[in-house]
Formats: structure tokens, C-alpha cells, sequence
């Protein structure tokens, strides 16, 4: 049976930085990656009145260096946009929102049975029309992870990134998890394209050799830097939920990866801060619908 990759479609966001690296283990020296995602979120009500949509549109390159022996090395680039229509133009806190992301991710083998991963970034959300350097964060994720058996790698991770306009990092734990319940089930955790700081889960089913079908949940949550108009001039605003997606994906050959979700996003809420790091507003907003398509392709 034809091997899925490590970590599939989870909400917004297609491969895991854990397995970023990993195919790059394939064969010794370059690989390259190519990804692109499209998500449209469906029309939620606020709790203090009126409604919005939104969609987000990521690509990203990546290329990794295997010098052998569960060593690799690489840098990953990707730009996207998360895009907001609010009914109400007079109450709008933001509207198209710009994301750059530099990570350079790194891979080794520590032991005969335990690989570590590393991999720091520096991203860039801000407002069109809002400084670029004044949405600049950086952070890590890193981790190691032990093979127990061929089904079964495991072991602790945790992320670290700055925020705007708050003092210390969001640092979370999180789970490295690839295990191969039986020869169609797995289990697996990981972040990925478009996703936000937060660890995430999910559980797939091989239908086939060549496809698959999946449920995925994760926590996320992005900060970016305002424009000097709107509602809170240089401010920050926040969009925080947890997104729950069921997922397909088809692999007709091991360099193309085509992948389709729905779902919903829970628990969700909008945050808008001033320049000086105080709350203006905190909105909850409905359960929204979800939806979208993915592409990546290896060479």
C-alpha cells in the first residue's frame, strides 16, 4: 500500500513542519515542494451585531537538503492573504490582511531511534496598507520524536513565537505523533501551510493506494498589525478559532497531491487592540462554515 505522508490536510493548512523536512528523506540532496491552498469561510453572525466572511489563499516553496543518515536541511517561503467582508462598513475592524513566512527547517537523527526537529521562523501579518515591518514576529517550533516500532513515532515538541504588542512569547506544548494504527488507520499531529500558531490532530483512513479521507481538528490563532485608518489606527487585531474539517485527498503518483475539506470553525472571536496594547473590542462570532481545496507538488 501506497505510504501517505506523515501529516494531511488539517482546516487551512496541508503539510506538517515535522514532515516538511521528512520528504526530503526520499533521496539524498535537493528536493523541492510546491503548495497552494484556498479557503472560504462562510458567513458568521458576531455577538454584538452583524455578520462577515472571509477567505485565505496560501503558497509556498520549499527546498531541502538530505545529506543522509535522517539529516536534512531546508528553507521554506510562503505568502498568503486572509481576507475579511463585514456587512457593516462603519463597524469594519480590518479588512485584507497580508502574511509572509520565512522558516528554515532542520532534521537529525540524535540516536540509533530518535530523529529532532528545529525549525525557526520569521513572519510578517500585517494590514494592506499598514507597515510590513511593524507585523514582523519570529518564533520556533522544535521537537524530537522516537521510532518505538515501524507503526509507531512519538515524542514532545513546543512552539515559541512572539507576539505584537504583548510582552514574552505564546509558547504551547505540543505532541509529535505518526502512528500507523493499522494498515488503513492513522493517527498523526502537525501544523502546516496557512496555519497559525496552535498544535493540531488527525485521523485518516487510506480508502485506497492513492486516496485517503480524514478528520482533522487544531487551535489556531493569528495577530496582525493595523493600518493607521479603521477603528484603531497602528492597532492589532486578532482572530482566534478552532476549525474541525473532514477531508479528501488524492495521490494519483508520489510528486502530486490533490486534496478538498469542509467544515467548520468553533469557539471563534475577534479581538481589536490600540496602538498602546489596549482592548477596544472582544466579539464572538457563530460556528461558520468552511471550505477548500489544496494542491502540493513535489520534484
Amino acid at each position: 500500500m501506497q505510504k501517505f505522508p506523515s501529516s494531511v490536510l488539517t482546516a487551512a493548512f496541508v503539510v506538517a513542519p515535522f514532515a516538511t523536512a521528512s520528504f526530503a528523506q526520499e533521496r539524498t540532496g535537493w528536493g523541492t515542494q510546491i503548495e497552494g491552498l484556498t479557503v472560504y469561510q462562510g458567513e458568521t453572525d458576531l455577538d454584538e451585531g452583524g455578520s462577515f466572511t472571509s477567505s485565505r489563499t496560501f503558497v509556498r516553496g520549499s527546498a531541502i537538503y538530505r545529506f543522509g543518515k535522517d539529516t536534512s536541511a531546508g528553507v521554506s517561503v510562503s505568502v498568503g492573504a486572509f481576507d475579511y467582508d463585514f456587512d457593516d462598513v462603519s463597524a469594519r475592524p480590518w479588512k485584507d490582511i497580508r502574511d509572509i513566512r520565512v522558516s528554515v527547517p532542520t532534521r537529525f537523527r540524535v540516536s540509533d531511534t530518535a530523529t529532532a526537529f528545529i525549525s525557526p521562523q520569521v513572519r510578517w501579518d500585517y494590514e494592506s496598507g499598514a507597515d510590513k515591518s511593524e507585523g514582523n514576529t519570529y518564533g520556533i517550533f522544535a521537537g524530537v520524536a522516537w521510532k518505538f516500532s515501524d507503526t509507531l513515532t512519538i515524542g514532545p515538541a513546543f512552539g515559541a513565537y512572539s507576539q505584537l504588542e504583548e510582552s514574552g512569547a505564546d509558547v504551547f506544548p505540543a505532541l509529535l505523533v505518526d502512528w500507523d494504527i493499522n494498515q488503513r488507520w492513522n493517527l498523526n499531529t502537525g501544523a502546516g501551510l496557512g496555519a497559525t500558531g496552535g498544535p493540531g490532530l488527525t485521523l485518516g483512513y487510506d480508502v485506497t493506494d492513492s486516496s485517503r479521507v480524514s478528520l482533522s481538528v487544531r487551535s489556531e490563532s493569528v495577530r496582525f498589525r493595523l493600518d493607521d485608518n479603521g477603528l484603531a489606527p497602528n492597532g492589532v487585531g486578532e482572530d482566534e478559532s478552532i476549525p474541525v474539517v473532514i477531508s479528501y485527498q488524492y495521490e494519483p503518483n508520489p510528486g502530486t497531491l490533490f486534496s478538498a475539506f469542509i467544515g467548520a470553525e468553533f469557539d471563534g472571536e475577534l479581538t481589536l487592540d490600540d496602538a498602546s496594547g489596549n482592548q477596544i473590542s472582544r466579539q464572538s462570532y457563530d460556528t461558520a462554515p468552511l471550505a477548500g481545496l489544496a494542491l502540493r507538488l513535489r520534484f
